[in-house]
């Protein structure tokens, strides 16, 4: 699986996980087609839900005129994902994180996400 399609099905887990009462097990073999879960993929899932307190706390940090809980959540889980890469997964350039993170937004989000994401990480680094 290309890093796109992991990153993609990654939030589509994580969405899954931070929205409902589901583990982390059942949420990646919701989201994905073959029998082999991709270790990218993987990875992401269960490092942002290792570090999503951390991971937070940055986040929220580096808001401005927003609070953590009021952001939407396609947003939040966006931003979560791209914090786990930009801290913890010394393989991804920060840029290609943000990169990947606004594309993520854009197909996931409204119209301004893509936009906000960027403003966010982008603070963050």
């Amino acid at each position: 699986m290309k890093r796109r399609a992991a990153r993609e099905k990654a939030f589509q887990a994580l969405f899954q996980i931070n929205n409902s009462e589901i583990d982390i097990e059942e949420a990646i073999q919701h989201v994905i087609e073959e029998p082999v879960v991709d270790a990218f993929m993987h990875d992401l899932v269960h490092g942002v839900a290792n570090h999503q307190s951390e991971i937070d706390q940055w986040i929220s940090d580096n808001l401005v005129n927003w609070t953590f809980s009021r952001l939407p959540k396609v947003e939040k889980t966006v931003l979560r994902m791209a914090a786990y890469e930009i801290r913890y997964n010394e393989d991804v350039p920060s840029q290609v994180a943000i990169n990947e993170a606004v594309e993520l937004a854009k197909i996931f989000g409204e119209e301004e996400s893509g936009k906000f994401v960027n403003g966010v990480l982008s603070k963050m680094i």
